[in-house]
C-alpha cells in the first residue's frame, strides 16, 4: 500500500527535491514566550499533516502548482537557553535558504520567529516591506523581560530597517498606540477593513516593491481559526485575506512569507487546515503571477 510522503502537501520525487525547488518550507516548533495559551509548538507539525489533504488543484486559479518544487526542511530544533538564541538560530536557517535562492515559507510556532526569518531574507533583499496580518500590533519594545517576545516581533522587524503595513489589528496597548502615532504607523484595523471596501488597495499602496508576508493566524476571526493562543473577536475572513494576498502578489514582488501562531485543538483541525491552504495559496498566487506554466487537468 502506497504511503503519503510526510512533507508539506505530501509531494513526492522531484516536486519535493530541495536542490530543484523554488520554495523551502521551514517548520519552527517554538513557543517559549507565549503569554496566554501555550501549544503553538505543535502548529508546524499539524499544518504539515493537514496539508497532505489539500488538493493541489486550486479552485480559484484552476491549475496545480505542486510542480513548482516545494521542499520541506526538517523542523528547526527549539533552543531553550533564551529567545535571543532562538532568534539567531532562526536567522541562520533562513539565511541559508535565501542564499540557496529559495522562496522561504516559515511555519510557526509563535510569532517571535518572524524577526529571524525577516532578518534572513534581508541578507538578500535590503529594502523590504512587511505585510503584517494579525489581531495584535506586536510593537512592545519588550514583554515579560525579553525584547524577543512574540509581543515585540514587529518592533524588532522595524529595528532591522524594514517598513511594516499592519492589517486586521484589533488589540493593542497604550504603549503601542503611542509608538504607532510617533512612528507614523497607521494600521488598517479589522474595524476599518470591515467598514471600507477599498482596504485592500490601501494596503497595497502602502507597501514597497519588495514584500515579505507574515500572517499570525489570529488575524482571522476565531470563527474561522479557533486554534490559536490569543483569539480575538471581530477578525478577517478567508476571502478577504486571500483577496489581499492575491492583489499584493500580483502587484509587488513577494520574496518570503510565514504563517504562525497555530495552536492545534484536539479533534478540531479547522485552523491548521486553513493555515495549510493559506501557505499553498501564497505559492499558487506567486507562481501564477510570475507566469509559470502549471500542469492543467484535462
Amino acid at each position: 500500500m502506497a504511503s503519503i510522503p510526510d512533507n508539506f502537501l505530501g509531494l513526492s520525487g522531484a516536486a519535493a527535491n530541495y536542490a530543484k525547488a523554488r520554495y523551502a518550507v521551514l517548520p519552527v516548533p517554538y513557543d517559549a514566550t507565549t503569554s496566554f495559551q501555550a501549544g503553538t509548538r505543535g502548529g508546524p507539525r499539524a499544518i504539515v499533516t493537514a496539508s497532505q489533504q489539500v488538493e493541489l488543484f486550486d479552485d480559484e486559479l484552476l491549475a496545480e502548482f505542486g510542480d513548482a518544487g516545494i521542499a520541506t526542511l526538517d523542523p528547526l530544533e527549539p533552543i531553550m537557553t533564551g529567545p535571543e538564541a532562538m532568534h539567531e538560530a532562526v536567522f541562520a536557517a533562513a539565511k541559508r535558504i535565501v542564499r540557496d535562492g529559495k522562496c522561504l515559507i516559515g511555519l510557526g510556532g509563535e510569532h517571535s520567529i518572524s524577526s529571524g526569518l525577516v532578518r534572513g531574507v534581508m541578507t538578500r533583499h535590503k529594502r523590504l516591506s512587511v505585510l503584517h496580518v494579525d489581531a495584535h500590533a506586536d510593537l512592545r519594545d519588550q514583554y515579560e523581560g525579553t525584547p524577543f517576545s512574540h509581543a515585540s516581533v514587529m518592533r524588532r522587524i522595524l529595528d532591522l530597517g524594514a517598513t511594516i503595513v499592519p492589517v486586521g489589528i484589533r488589540n493593542f496597548s497604550h504603549e503601542e498606540h503611542r509608538f504607532m502615532q510617533k512612528a507614523g504607523i497607521k494600521p488598517l484595523t479589522a474595524r476599518y477593513c470591515h467598514s471600507n471596501s477599498d482596504w485592500i488597495e490601501q494596503a497595497v499602496e502602502r507597501l514597497g516593491e519588495t514584500v515579505y508576508v507574515t500572517i499570525d493566524i489570529d488575524g482571522f476571526d476565531p470563527a474561522f481559526a479557533p486554534g490559536t493562543g490569543t483569539p480575538e473577536p471581530g477578525g478577517l475572513g478567508w476571502y478577504g485575506v486571500t483577496g489581499l494576498l492575491r492583489r499584493v502578489i500580483e502587484s509587488r514582488t513577494v520574496v518570503g512569507a510565514d504563517v504562525v501562531e497555530v495552536m492545534p485543538i484536539p479533534g478540531n483541525a479547522a485552523t491548521e487546515f486553513l493555515a495549510a491552504r493559506l501557505a499553498y495559496k501564497i505559492i499558487a498566487y506567486r507562481e501564477h503571477a510570475q507566469g509559470q506554466q502549471p500542469r492543467r487537468k484535462k
